[in-house]
């Protein structure tokens, strides 16, 4: 009965989609693969996931009482900003980081500009149609939500989120997290190249191409 009463096989559960595999999930939520091949052999064998043509959760309701206990436990222990960037992947809709964060995403963490961590925006690409559903998510965790980043000193926390409403996302995966593909944020860096000058020096010898005369337009 307590299988699913752990910090990890609760963000597996709320981390997983039909058909991931296991180092997928891990990549989700920022954990160790053999850590989690364990916490899912664990839930397989209490009968809360099972493999068919990749992992199966089985019981819908444990998702949504976990996330009802995320929720109420931000409360006491709001999100930090490494769970911030993992938090998206529960709400069970597309999204793709974008701005600024595609640079760090892409960079695979390694250049970040503009924020500090008492003032830390994370800006999303998501479906116009979803926008309201995202703002209601996030606020069940006590983050605001805005189209444009807010003063810091509106905010009793570090973390806001920058919803940008898309009529449709392309999303590549880097490192687990969904971002807008890299030639759009090229051209975001270009667009602001007097903050990213150096990100594009990264990202030129991260990436064997880099079309610096893309142009960005996530929508």
């Amino acid at each position: 009965m307590y299988e699913v009463c752990g910090e990890k096989e609760l963000k597996v559960i709320l981390a997983l989609d039909s058909g991931d595999s296991i180092s997928g999930v891990a990549r989700k939520i920022d954990e160790n693969r053999e850590t989690i091949r364990r916490v899912v052999n664990r839930l397989e064998e209490a009968g809360y996931v099972a493999y068919d043509d990749g992992l199966q959760l089985l019981d819908q309701t444990i998702r949504d009482v976990g996330l009802e206990f995320l929720a109420a436990a931000a409360a006491t222990s709001p999100p930090s900003i490494p769970e911030g960037y993992v938090l998206p992947q529960f709400a069970g809709m597309d999204y793709a980081f974008t701005a600024i964060d595609a640079v760090y995403v892409w960079t695979r963490g390694g250049y970040q500009v503009a924020r500090e961590p008492e003032d830390y925006p994370l800006f999303i690409a998501v479906h116009e149609p979803d926008l309201d559903a995202w703002t209601a998510f996030f606020d069940r965790f006590g983050i605001p939500t805005a189209e444009e980043r807010q003063p810091a000193d509106e905010f009793d926390d570090a973390i806001q989120i920058v919803l940008e409403p898309c009529s449709e996302i392309e999303a590549e995966m880097v490192d687990g997290r969904p971002v807008i593909p890299l030639k759009e944020t090229v051209a975001f860096a270009n667009e602001h190249y007097a903050h990213f000058q150096s990100a594009l020096d990264m990202l030129g010898r991260m990436y064997d191409t880099v079309d610096t005369d893309a142009n960005y337009c996530p929508s």
